[in-house]
């Protein structure tokens, strides 16, 4: 039966909407709040790890539960369970021991800081005794608690002592073990010692060394006598003391406190009472001595603990009765091997920055010292390795390496791969090996830090062995300060850079680590007790031996994990129950520390040396085999309690804590120092190591040494518990990071700074110095990249933004310099600008090259700040611009055409004007840092900008655009129209009508055409002669003149270099605003479609078309402003100097009678004889500086420059005089006369010929300047075209007409130039001859 397709596309659509799920619907809202929480999210960024762990929070799983559960394992063997009970009380009474070892070590003298009655008399003195005693009595009390504690440790110590000495007791171990054992189980007196197990004899060793530590501790502590001493006396006069058992009492804690070696003395004597204690010690000292030698320990401290008890432990055996030495000729002991121990770890931490020598201390002491069995040890000639550091390096680094690798590649392999089955049995053995190796490596690492520090703390330096340490130096000073070589203190910083990177790469892996090692334990635990143990069981039941049997199947109760329905029946004698198959099962878990120790210890007795009971010990009824297997799983197993508890051992093998504390050298200065300075700080001094050398290698270990302040502020809080220990942590860690800080950002400002130099220096200067055999080194590169990056820095479980901190510093660095730039500045004359110039170059290029690397506040706004000008629109350089121009560069700069430039006056004439005061050079300006980064290139740059430093050109001028800016040229050039204003209204003026006065101006006829150029001069002399010998037209005349001529050419040179700079700026914005250049056509090709496919081309650039294309509105319209904004440039048809003439010409049509006379003139077109205008004012002050001057004396020249002829020349052509001061000036028709009678006559001491050429030289300047001026005045302003606008009158009649060529001058009137008709006069002449 067929479907119709409709029916069956339909159906198919039907299911198709039911198994698609419904779209959930969610609003804008919804959407919105949604983005919000991610912005919450906090991403991990890609900073590079150079810091230590962060330990913000800790957490650790403590799985020591000191043998509490050791009654959950009742069919474990009695005496070992009995055994754990004991080691449990002296755990607790070892943990109240350290907490009266923290009491001595970090007790601080009380008694100093309180005040003491000063006579019998004092009123108050009962009331001071009753503060002491409340004060001091709660201190008291735990100096009694710890008396009464040493006592009760050392019997319990010797009770534990005598109850395992064999001579002392009855053995009958073994009725615990079996009840149906054989006749050679039986209780029997044994002079042989019996088997205790390996943990035990620790608990013992552990106890030995806390009553070392103790000891040391009383003796060292001279505060706690004296705060007792202060506490008794006190207490005595108020008769606290007043009973007999508190006399007793304190009787008893003052002999215990003031004796030396109190609890080393009474554990000697109580040892002493015990019958073979020695034998027992002999076993621990063994025990301590292979462990040592076998590197059966992790910890550093537990590498320390067995040095300390091995020697502790030999002094208290040897005595009276027991002679170590016959005890070595019997080889109980080995004291060859212990004199090798002794001689490799001369100095051992005993606690804190206290340090203690085995061998001094405990060996030489010995009643049987013998000096010969002690060869190494008592050679002093050659020096511990322990003192030698560098040795061990090389191989560390090889080590390090090699385990870095290794993690690395387990780590990729977690992070890149995922895994659908869990890792086999050997991957998780390889990583248990792999976290095990790690742990041993910095344990190690650790140690060598921590031996090389109590090495240097025993042995300190003096002035004789290190030059640098003065003869003054505090002894924890030459401890430490002076006490390391270069060479050392780098080792230290890459050993605790090893350490501490090594424990953060671990601690990523925890997770993976812990994983693996739980399932490796267990796998490896339950294949040795299921199947390893499985033929060695079967052995002893048919064999019959019991003890065997009965520990196996202890072990088998006490660890076995077996599968559902799987369980070997161990107390059956079945053979086929021992024969099946077992398959053991795999879980994540790992035993517990009582399952671990009843298993190891079972298992040590089995293949012990010692036996159980009676003579014959068990190992002898085992195969071989697995004698073998037993004895490595026992060695393995010794580390699974610190790998099952791997985030505690981490820490601790990483703890380098102690290189902190110093409480007994605080001790050691009796109050005189309450704490050391950071420069004693052994953290501090490697930092400054790196940051005082510069060593580029080291740079990014720098913070690590950072994290010994977090081990010391843990230990501080977890394990010393004393607010006032961490709380002087805190306080030098805030000092060094603030130190720090401070001097990491100036060494990377200061790299920068000369890196930013060294590129700004001239390549052809540097070639030049260099062949002269003068260097200028780039700065060495260094990583400081790394630094930059860290945002995270964890400090005493605070957050450290570090970047954002040198950030701030170099912002502050940054706008300090600025700063010196801009004060160097204000502090010379305008020629500093070049200096200020390349100084702000410098810090720019500076502030680009840092920002590549950390985020700095933009360099306009430091700028700004620096230059004062955030909230006033003109800062300090266009202010000090302004005043130096005031009052140094217009009336002390002389102008020189032919160079262009602007020179200082003589130093002789400086009279002429007011002194100037200018602001010192700032003091910090000497640092290298805020200048050009160091002494060479400062020394580079200056010289540089001394070439630049005697005059003021073009260079000047460009920069004075760059650094004023459109508003500060718009305001000196208006307070410059201000001052020209003044001038001209005032002195100008007043000078004018001086002259008019002392020439008789109504009608003096001063020029005759008949005279001859002596005649001439000695006219003029004469008439002049007022003017002449008038100082005041002289200086302050002609000084106000130069003013307002070196303003002019001040406006005309900077729109010279504006000009420059905006054709620059124009021809680099021309891509992006659509404007082209013409380009090469070939022949036949249009230029309009060649630039049209160039505007196609290249449209992507258009800037304004792009942003209102893709843009939004308002973005267009700043594209648009800003465009129009570019090309609305001063050099696009708008001239400053034009402005200034102009504005200078109508502030001189105000006063038309001051510049043409106050009458018309009398022919009613010009004044021909009255000296009214301005142009014959000039004539009269232009004759009097063309007289030539003395050898000895200056010229105009070098007085005032050219700025003097601009002045003047600038107001006639303003006046439109120009044709009237060519045709009837003074000084030129004495140079007109003078070339045609070629007169060299010698007048009243001047010669004609000499002031001729000066009147020449006068004369062409003044005609470059009209013409400049002429070219920059429109021509409605200017009478370019004068004879076509005057009207003619003929001239009067010449006696001879003078021909030339076919005309004769009297025929006709014919306007031209003088000098033009002299020309032509003197080819006449020439002809005729």
């Amino acid at each position: 039966m067929s479907i119709p397709q409709h029916h069956l596309e339909h159906h198919q659509a039907i299911s198709q909407q039911q198994r698609e799920p419904q779209q959930e619907v969610v609003t804008l809202n919804d959407a919105i709040s949604n983005v919000d929480v991610v912005d919450a999210l906090e991403l991990p960024d890609s900073q590079p790890c150079v810091t230590g762990e962060n330990w913000s929070i800790v957490y650790h799983v403590n799985f020591d539960t000191n043998f509490e559960d050791r009654s959950a394992f009742v069919c474990g063997v009695a005496k070992y369970i009995e055994e754990a009970t004991v080691q449990c009380h002296l755990n607790v009474m070892l943990d109240e021991g350290e907490k009266h070892a923290v009491m001595l070590y970090t007790w601080r003298c009380c008694s100093r800081a309180i005040p003491q009655p000063k006579s019998n008399e004092q009123p108050n003195r009962r009331d001071l005794y009753e503060k002491i005693v409340e004060v001091l009595g709660p201190e008291v009390k735990k100096l009694l608690s710890f008396m009464y504690f040493q006592k009760a440790a050392i019997e319990r110590f010797c009770y534990e002592i005598k109850r395992l000495c064999p001579n002392q007791t009855q053995t009958s171990q073994v009725s615990n073990i079996a009840q149906n054992s054989d006749k050679e189980s039986s209780q029997k007196k044994s002079q042989q010692s019996l088997f205790i197990s390996e943990s035990y004899l620790l608990t013992l060793g552990k106890f030995i060394n806390m009553f070392a530590v103790l000891d040391e501790l009383k003796n060292m502590k001279s505060s706690v006598k004296n705060d007792y001493a202060t506490y008794r006396r006190a207490a005595q006069f108020l008769k606290v003391l007043s009973d007999s058992e508190s006399l007793q009492e304190s009787q008893s804690l003052s002999m215990f406190l003031a004796m030396q070696n109190k609890i080393r003395d009474n554990l000697k004597e109580s040892l002493e009472t015990i019958v073979g204690y020695e034998e027992l010690f002999c076993d621990l000292v063994n025990l301590f001595t292979n462990m040592y030698e076998y590197k059966q320990y992790v910890l550093p401290s537990e590498k320390h603990m067995l040095v300390k008890v091995i020697g502790f432990a030999l002094y208290l055996m040897d005595n009276e009765n027991c002679n170590i030495n016959k005890l070595d000729a019997k080889k109980k002991i080995s004291l060859a091997r212990i004199d090798r121990i002794f001689k490799n770890l001369e100095m051992v931490p005993l606690y804190g920055d206290m340090q203690i020598a085995p061998f001094q201390t405990y060996i030489k002491r010995c009643l049987h010292y013998d000096q010969t069995k002690w060869p190494l040890c008592s050679n002093q000639t050659t020096i511990s390795l322990q003192a030698n550091i560098l040795q061990y390096l090389p191989s560390i680094r090889e080590d390090y390496v090699a385990f870095i690798s290794e993690l690395s590649r387990h780590s990729n392999e977690v992070t890149t791969t995922v895994k659908e089955s869990p890792r086999t049995d050997n991957e998780n053995r390889e990583l248990l090996k792999l976290a095990l190796r790690g742990i041993q490596l910095l344990a190690d690492w650790t140690a060598h830090v921590t031996e090389l520090y109590s090495w240097k703390l025993m042995h300190p330096t003096d002035s004789h062995q290190t030059v640098t340490c003065p003869k003054d130096a505090e002894e924890y000073e030459r401890a430490t300060r002076y006490n390391y070589s270069s060479a050392e203190k780098y080792a230290l910083i890459e050993l605790v850079a090893m350490v501490k990177g090594l424990q953060v790469l671990m601690n990523r892996m925890e997770v993976v680590f812990v994983n693996a090692i739980r399932r490796a334990i267990y796998a490896d635990l339950q294949d040795f007790v299921q199947l390893t143990l499985k033929e060695p069981l079967r052995k002893a039941i048919k064999n019959k031996k019991d003890v065997i049997r009965a520990l196996i199947t202890s072990v088998h109760s006490t660890c076995a994990d077996y599968l559902q329905n799987s369980e070997i029946n161990m107390r059956s004698n079945s053979k086929s129950c021992l024969e099946n198959e077992v398959q053991v099962p795999r879980r994540n878990v790992g035993p517990s520390t009582t399952q671990l120790y009843m298993i190891r210890t079972q298992l040590e007795s089995l293949i012990s040396d010692k036996a159980l009971s009676g003579r014959r010990t068990l190992r002898k009824d085992i195969d071989g085999q697995y004698l073998i297997a037993i004895d490595s799983f026992h060695k393995q197993s010794f580390f699974w309690t610190y790998l099952l508890n791997f985030s505690q051992t981490l820490r601790e093998c990483c703890d380098l804590s102690q290189l902190w504390y110093r409480e007994f050298y605080l001790e050691m200065t009796m109050g005189k120092r309450i704490q050391f300075p950071i420069e004693m700080s052994l953290p501090w001094i490697l930092i400054d190591q790196i940051l005082t050398d510069k060593n580029s290698s080291m740079m990014e270990c720098i913070l690590y040494p950072l994290d010994l302040y977090n081990d010391s502020a843990h230990y501080a809080l977890t394990k010393f518990k004393k607010q006032f220990l961490y709380d002087e942590v805190e306080a030098e860690v805030n000092l060094c990071f603030d130190q720090f800080v401070y001097k990491l950002s100036e060494q990377i400002f200061t790299y920068f700074k000369q890196l930013a130099a060294s590129m700004t220096l001239d390549k052809r200067y540097r070639a030049e110095m260099t062949s002269l055999g003068v260097n200028f080194n780039w700065p060495t590169p260094n990583r400081y990249e790394t630094l930059l990056k860290q945002r995270h820095l964890q400090l005493l479980g605070r957050t450290i933004d570090l970047e954002r901190l040198i950030a701030q510093r170099l912002n502050a660095y940054m706008l300090k310099s600025l700063e010196v730039a801009i004060s160097k500045f204000e502090a010379t004359d305008l020629t500093g600008i070049i200096d200020l110039d390349l100084l702000l170059h410098v810090n720019r290029l500076t502030h680009k090259l840092l920002n590549k690397y950390i985020k700095l506040d933009s360099f306009e706004a430091l700028y700004d700040e620096a230059n004062q000008s955030v909230s006033v629109p003109h800062g300090r350089i266009t202010l000090h611009i302004y005043s130096e121009m005031v009052s140094d560069f217009l009336p002390r700069y002389c102008f020189n055409s032919s160079t262009q430039r602007f020179v200082l006056m003589p130093e002789e004439a400086f009279n002429l004007v007011e002194k100037i005061s200018r602001d010192r050079i700032p003091l910090t300006a000497s640092m290298p840092y805020l200048s050009y980064g160091s002494k060479a290139l400062n020394y580079a740059f200056n010289s540089i900008q001394k070439l630049y430093s005697g005059f003021i050109g073009s260079q000047h001028f460009r920069i004075f655009c760059r650094v004023l800016g459109y508003s500060g040229i718009a305001l000196i050039i208006e307070e410059l129209f201000k001052l020209i204003q003044v001038k001209i209204q005032t002195s100008i003026a007043s000078c004018i009508y001086t002259v008019r006065q002392s020439i008789d101006c109504k009608d003096a006829k001063m020029i005759n055409p008949n005279y001859n150029s002596a005649q001439t001069y000695s006219n003029l002399r004469s008439r002049l002669n007022k003017i002449i010998h008038n100082s005041e037209i002289k200086t302050k005349v002609f000084q106000d003149f130069r003013e307002i001529g070196n303003c002019l050419l001040f406006c005309l040179y900077i729109e010279q270099s504006l000009s420059q700079e905006e054709v620059c700026d124009l021809l680099q914005a021309a891509p992006f605003q659509k404007l082209f250049p013409n380009s090469f056509t070939k022949e036949g090709e249009k230029q309009d479609s060649r630039i049209k496919r160039m505007e196609n081309r290249f449209a992507s650039l258009h800037v304004v078309s792009v942003i209102e294309k893709f843009g939004t509105s308002k973005q267009s319209l700043i594209a648009r402003d800003a465009d129009l904004l570019t090309k609305e440039r001063l050099c696009c048809g708008l001239s400053i100097f034009e402005t200034v003439l102009n504005r200078i010409g109508e502030i001189l049509e105000k006063d038309p009678r001051l510049w043409c006379g106050e009458e018309k003139p009398k022919n009613n077109i010009m004044h021909v004889n009255e000296y009214v205008e301005f142009y014959r004012i000039w004539s009269a002050l232009q004759f009097i500086f063309c007289l030539p001057v003395p050898e000895d004396q200056f010229t105009v020249e070098q007085l005032f420059g050219e700025g003097l002829n601009w002045a003047g020349c600038t107001f006639i052509i303003l006046l439109k005089q120009q044709k009237r001061f060519e045709s009837m000036d003074f000084s030129y028709h004495l140079l007109k006369t003078q070339r045609f009678d070629m007169c060299n006559d010698i007048i009243d001491g001047i010669q004609i010929k000499k002031m001729v050429d000066r009147i020449r030289r006068f004369q062409v300047l003044n005609s470059q300047i009209f013409s400049m001026l002429n070219k920059h005045l429109s021509s409605a302003t200017i009478d370019s075209n004068m004879v076509e606008q005057v009207k003619c009158f003929n001239p009067p009649a010449f006696p001879k007409p003078v021909k030339v060529g076919h005309t004769s001058l009297g025929q006709a009137p014919i306007y031209m130039r003088t000098d033009i008709l002299l020309q032509q006069k003197l080819d006449i002449s020439k002809n005729e001859k």
